[in-house]
Order: structure tokens, then sequence, then C-alpha cells
């Protein structure tokens, strides 16, 4: 925070801010140090107070679902009586994050055999047709993986639908 954002902060508001983006509520101490350079104290009862409203914006099964997708970390943030409610959502939602990050690792591999296989049509020999081959197999491997992976998402993306 600037000097500037330091003294005019609305420290309820900051730490509604900070909850409902699900940070931990040591977050304050990055306020304070920030506002201590510019001889600036920080309202922690009122930064708390907001703090609290803000996580239970975020702690709510939905945005669990979104902030997972996201492939955002969870701060373990979420009070004991709206964790579970978070948590189960959260991790459908990063599961199919990572799902949808082995498809683009494996489509990325995919364009890159492609090339390559692009590149030695025009060589002849042996070396050539040995190196053509192994990159088709490379290929149906990649494609037999993507296959997989996409149905792993159209299943976990039909969950989501479901819930």
């Amino acid at each position: 925070m600037s000097p500037q954002q330091c003294a005019s902060a609305d420290w309820l508001q900051g730490g509604y801010k900070d909850g409902g983006e699900g940070r931990p509520r040591a977050r304050i101490e990055d306020h304070v140090q920030a506002c201590a350079k510019a001889g600036i104290g920080v309202d922690r009862v009122r930064y708390f107070t907001g703090h609290d409203k803000g996580v239970l914006y975020y702690c709510t099964p939905a945005n669990g679902l979104r902030v997972g997708r996201e492939g955002q970390s969870y701060y373990d943030v979420c009070p004991p009586h709206l964790a579970p409610g978070f948590l189960q959502p959260y991790r459908y939602g990063y599961d199919i994050y990572q799902t949808r990050g082995r498809i683009d690792g494996l489509e990325r591999n995919r364009r890159e055999r492609e090339q390559k296989l692009q590149k030695l049509q025009s060589l002849q020999g042996p070396q050539a047709d040995d190196e053509r081959r192994r990159l088709r197999n490379e290929l149906s491997d990649i494609d037999q993986n993507l296959r997989r992976e996409r149905d792993r998402l159209e299943y976990q993306e039909r969950g989501v639908i479901g819930r």
C-alpha cells in the first residue's frame, strides 16, 4: 500500500476485500508493514470485522467450485462450519483444473511431434523412416491419452452440471 492508500484506508472494507478473496487473516501484517513506513497505523478491529464478513462470502460451495476450477490456492480461511461446504466443490473444481492442464500439455506435445514429423517428410533413408515411425507411434499414444483425458473432463463437467 502507498502512504496515500494507508491514510485514506477503510479498514472494514479492506478486510472484507481480503476475506472475500480468500486471503488469510495474516494478510493484515502486509498492510501493517506498508503503513508503518508512512507512520500510519492499521485499525485491526475494523479489518478483522470486515475480513470475517468477507470470508462468509468466499466460503460458499459455488465459490469453492469457481476457485478450484481456476486453479487458485486455498489458504484454509473458511471457518469449521463452512469449510466442508467449500472444500468439496473446491477439490472437484481443482480436479477439473488439473485435467485441463493435462489436456493442454498433451496438445502441446502433439503439436511438437507433428512439427517434427512435418520436417522429416522430405528426408529419405532408414534413419528418417525410423524417426517417422517413432513419431507416429508417439502421436498415437498421445491421441489415446488425449481421448482419455477429454472423456475424464466431460465426465467431470457433467458432474458439475448435476450439482
